[in-house]
C-alpha cells in the first residue's frame, strides 16, 4: 500500500488558532500511519542487475536482495472458502463413521475425540490467520484516521477562507464531501473511485433494507400471530447463543494458549537480534583478552571467568514475552539491559607483601688494621601487585525471572518450553535421532561436474563426531553453538577453500552463494560432490540447516551433515524433497 505523506503547512497556518488543533491531529495521525506501515512484515526478494565489463566486452548479471512488504494474506472469508472443500470432505467421512459407530463404543469414543481435535485445529488455524492479518488491519485503521484528520484540516482552512460556506448544515456537508473526494483523487488516485463505488453500494443496501423493513412491518400489522412467532424465535436463538458463547469462550481460551506458544516476530528479526547479542558477547571477550595490555604493570593477573555464552531461545522467549512482535532495531536498548544484567566483569586490585632474598656485605677492620668483608643474606619485604579479573554469567533465564512481570514470566516459560515452535531457528540440525544412512550399496553418478572428492573425504572422516568440537571453537566461539554451518565451513577450509566461512545459514551462507552467482534452487540437476546443500525445515523460505553433498544416484541426494541430532551423520533425501531449499555450488 502506498504510504501517505503529511500535508505541508505554512507558518501562518500553524499560528492560526482555528487550525492549530486540526494540524496537530493531522500530524499525529500521519506519524501513526507511518509507524503502522513500518510494522508490515517484510521479505527479501532477489533481483537481477546487469552490468557491462569494458575489459572483456561481456555483460554480467548479478543477483541482489531488496526488502519489500509482504503481500497481505487472504481475507478470513477467502481463507474459509479455500478450506470449504476440505471441511466438506471431512463432514462426509464423519457422516459415514457415524452410521457405523452406534454398535461400537470404542469407535464412538475415538470418533468423538477426533472430531474435537479437528475442531480445535480449525480454530487454531483461524486464530493464527487472524494474527497474521493484524498488522494490515492496524494499517487500514491508521490510514482511515489519517485521511479523516487531513480532510478536517482542509475543511477548516476552507471555512476560514470562505466563511459563507458554513451558512447551513447542507452546505457544510456538501463542501466537506467535495473536499474529501478531491483529497482522495489527489493522494490515492483510483482510491477515490473505489470510495465512491463503496458509498454507492452502501446507499443502495440501506435503501433496500429500508424497503424490506417496511414490508415486514406491514405483514406483522395484518397478522399479530407472526409477531408472537418472531418473539419465540428470538428467545430460542438467545438461549442457543448463550450456550454456544460459553463453549466458544472455552475454546478461544485453549486456542489462545496454543497460538501464543509461537514466536510472533519474523524469523530474520529474531536471528538478527540474537546476532546483535552475540556481538556484545564478542566485544566482552575481546575486552578480557586485552586486559593485560590495557592494565599493564601488574606482577600477576588472576582470572576467574565464567563462560561467555547464551541460549538463543531464552533470548527470543524473553523478547517475545516482553514486546510480542518486534524488529531487531527496536530492541537494541533491551539487549544492552539484559546483557548488563547477565554479565558482570569486575577488576579488583590487591597488594600482597612478598619477600625476596638479598645478599649483603659488611666490611670491618680488626686490631691489626686488617680489613675484612662478611657476606650474608636477608629477606626483604616488597609490594606484589595483583589484578583480579572476575566474570560472572547469570544466564538469561535468571535475568528474565528478575525483570519480567508475573504474566510475562508465564509466557516466557511457555515460549521457552516450546522453543517458539521453531526449534531449528538458530541453526540447529535435524531432530531425527535415527542412525546414519548405509552407503555400502550406493552407486554415485557425478554428472557433468566432477566435484571435489577431497572435500567429501574430509567430510566423511568426521562422521560420528558428537557435540561439534572442534568446528565451533575453530570458528571462534568460546562454547558450543548450533554447529552445522561451522562444520561445513571447517570442512571447506580443510579442503583448501578460504571462503565461504559462515555460522548462520540464512543471513550469511545463502547470501554468499547468491551474490557470487553460485546458487541453485531445489530441483537443480547438476549438483556434484562437495557442493553445499541448504535446508528449510519449517517451509518458511528461510534456511535453518546446511550440509555437504556426497553425490546423487539420479533420484536421491546423499549428504554429510553436522549437528544432525548433535552428531555428524550421513543422510539422504529425495531430490525433489520439500525440505531442500537449494545448493551452494563450489568450484
Amino acid at each position: 500500500m502506498k504510504r501517505q505523506s503529511k500535508l505541508q503547512f505554512t507558518e501562518e497556518e500553524r499560528a492560526d488558532p482555528t487550525l492549530e488543533k486540526p494540524i496537530t491531529k493531522s500530524e499525529k495521525a500521519a506519524d501513526k500511519l507511518e509507524k503502522a506501515q513500518s510494522k508490515i512484515p517484510k521479505k527479501k526478494i532477489k533481483t537481477k542487475k546487469r552490468t557491462f565489463d569494458a575489459e572483456t566486452g561481456k555483460a554480467k548479471v548479478r543477483l541482489h536482495f531488496e526488502e519489500v512488504d509482504k503481500p497481505k494474506p487472504s481475507s478470513k472469508l477467502t481463507h474459509g472458502i479455500k478450506k470449504a472443500p476440505q471441511r466438506a470432505a471431512l463432514s462426509s467421512i464423519h457422516k459415514k463413521i457415524s452410521e457405523d459407530e452406534q454398535d461400537n463404543v470404542g469407535l464412538e469414543a475415538a470418533h468423538s475425540t477426533e472430531k474435537a481435535g479437528e475442531f480445535t485445529v480449525h480454530r487454531m488455524q483461524s486464530a493464527y490467520h487472524s494474527h497474521k492479518l493484524k498488522p494490515y488491519r492496524n494499517l487500514a485503521k491508521a490510514e482511515k484516521k489519517s485521511i479523516q484528520a487531513d480532510v478536517n484540516v482542509l475543511y477548516k482552512k476552507s471555512l476560514r477562507d470562505n466563511p459563507q460556506a458554513a451558512s447551513n448544515p447542507i452546505s457544510r456537508f456538501q463542501q466537506k464531501r467535495a473536499i474529501k473526494k478531491q483529497y482522495l483523487a489527489t493522494h490515492y488516485g483510483k482510491g477515490a473511485k473505489a470510495a465512491q463505488t463503496t458509498a454507492t453500494t452502501a446507499k443502495s443496501a440501506v435503501k433496500k433494507g429500508a424497503d424490506t423493513v417496511s414490508k415486514s412491518a406491514a405483514a406483522i400489522a395484518k397478522n399479530p400471530k407472526v409477531l408472537l412467532i418472531i418473539l419465540a424465535l428470538f428467545l430460542l436463538i438467545a438461549v442457543i447463543g448463550g450456550a454456544v458463547s460459553s463453549c466458544s469462550v472455552m475454546f478461544q481460551g485453549a486456542i489462545s494458549n496454543v497460538v501464543s506458544t509461537s514466536y510472533t516476530s519474523e524469523n530474520e528479526e529474531l536471528i538478527a537480534a540474537n546476532d546483535d547479542y552475540t556481538a556484545l558477547e564478542t566485544a566482552l571477550q575481546n575486552q578480557i583478552n586485552n586486559i593485560e595490555r590495557d592494565y599493564s604493570g601488574y606482577d600477576e593477573y588472576r582470572y576467574d571467568l565464567a563462560p561467555i555464552n547464551h541460549d538463543p531461545h531464552q533470548l527470543a522467549s524473553y523478547l517475545t514475552a516482553l514486546q510480542q512482535y518486534f524488529k531487531a532495531i527496536e530492541v537494541q536498548g533491551e539487549l544492552q539491559r539484559v546483557f548488563e544484567k547477565q554479565y558482570t566483569l569486575t577488576l579488583t586490585k590487591t597488594v600482597e607483601v612478598h619477600y625476596r632474598t638479598e645478599t649483603r656485605m659488611d666490611t670491618w677492620t680488626d686490631e691489626d688494621g686488617n680489613t675484612h668483608t662478611d657476606t650474608y643474606t636477608v629477606e626483604v619485604p616488597y609490594n606484589y601487585y595483583i589484578l583480579n579479573v572476575k566474570l560472572t554469567n547469570k544466564s538469561i533465564n535468571t535475568v528474565a525471572n528478575s525483570l519480567l512481570t508475573t504474566e510475562q514470566l508465564k509466557m516466557y516459560n511457555v515460549y521457552l518450553q516450546t522453543k517458539g515452535n521453531k526449534p531449528l531457528l538458530f541453526g540447529g540440525g535435524s531432530i531425527d535421532g535415527s542412525p546414519s544412512t548405509d552407503l555400502s550399496g550406493v552407486e554415485f553418478v557425478n554428472g557433468e561436474r566432477s566435484g571435489n572428492q577431497n572435500t567429501v573425504d574430509i567430510a566423511l572422516s568426521q562422521v560420528g563426531n558428537v557435540g561439534g568440537q572442534p568446528y565451533w571453537s575453530w570458528y571462534g566461539f568460546n562454547s558450543r553453538v548450533e554447529w552445522c554451518a561451522c562444520y561445513v565451513s571447517w570442512v571447506l577450509n580443510q579442503a583448501g577453500y578460504s571462503e565461504p566461512k559462515f555460522a548462520a545459514c540464512q543471513s550469511q551462507g545463502v547470501p554468499y552463494f547468491s551474490s557470487n552467482g553460485r546458487w541453485a534452487n531445489r530441483g537443480y540437476s547438476d549438483i556434484a560432490p562437495g557442493d553445499v546443500i541448504f535446508f528449510d525445515w519449517e517451509d518458511d523460505g528461510s534456511s535453518d540447516h546446511v550440509g555437504i553433498v556426497i553425490g546423487t544416484d539420479g533420484s536421491r541426494v546423499y549428504t554429510v551433515e553436522g549437528n544432525s541430532g548433535d552428531v555428524c551423520k550421513v543422510r539422504d533425501y529425495d531430490l525433489n524433497s520439500s525440505v531442500i531449499m537449494g545448493y551452494g555450488l563450489m568450484n
